[in-house]
């Protein structure tokens, strides 16, 4: 009997061990097509009842076609965006907005979600494009955030009255990031990182598990340690 319960627990742990790879491949395969295909419908049932039958195959075929909504929202927000870079396009534009800035409330909605997605979705802007520690909740305690931008308006002038300029940051829980602190530090106390955001993001997540390939890891020099801060700052 001794020599078989060895036997025993290896094919146990064998079956565990497979298990859980096939997990570790089937589950992130499985949700993302979970998601996907959620918001490839929800996509479908804003934009499908504003369709004529006429132009709807779905009214011809007799089946649905999924995807085919959210390829006309993709295809309307194109041209808007083309119509609105143009003369013509950008005085309609400016039209529209002078309506909706007459209205009280609609105006702060408006105003507050325009900027916001101009901040975010811009190509110039520089966004959440960088990662870096700063020490939180304690010294000594590192704590990773996405660089935002650095501070203005009132609060980089009330900031800045040291001479230290101030970076605005985002510093995001784990393990879900969606939600956060908006922090302003001095850039001195930030250390800026090499990952780029999804790298960052991939991290938090997966609460320290993941951790994203550092290259500089071997070429990096005594002179570099030194030099860092200086670069960072």
């Amino acid at each position: 009997m001794s020599d078989i319960h060895p036997e025993r627990i290896s094919v146990a742990t064998r079956l565990r061990n497979n298990f859980l790879t096939g997990v570790i491949i089937c589950a992130p395969m499985a949700i993302t097509i979970y998601l996907t295909w959620t918001f490839i419908h929800w996509a479908d049932s804003w934009v499908k009842p504003y369709i004529p039958d006429r132009y709807n195959p779905e009214s011809y075929l007799k089946f649905a076609i999924p995807g085919f909504g959210l390829l006309i929202a993709i295809v309307v927000i194109t041209l808007v965006g083309f119509l609105g870079r143009n003369l013509i396009g950008r005085s309609i534009v400016r039209y529209s907005e002078s309506i909706l800035n007459r209205m009280p409330l609609v105006r702060t909605v408006y105003k507050s979600t325009k900027q916001i997605f101009e901040t975010v979705l811009k190509e110039q802007s520089n966004s959440f494009k960088k990662v870096g520690l700063i020490e939180f909740p304690n010294p000594g305690t590192w704590a990773l955030v996405f660089v935002s931008t650095d501070a203005k308006g009132e609060i980089a002038a009330k900031l800045n009255e040291d001479g230290e300029e101030m970076v605005a940051v985002f510093l995001a829980p784990t393990p879900v990031p969606t939600a956060g602190f908006l922090m302003f530090v001095p850039r001195s106390k930030l250390k800026l990182l090499d990952m780029s955001p999804e790298e960052g993001i991939k991290l938090l997540i997966s609460a320290g598990l993941v951790t994203p390939e550092y290259k500089g890891a071997a070429t990096e020099t005594a002179v570099d340690l030194v030099t860092r801060p200086a670069k960072t700052g």
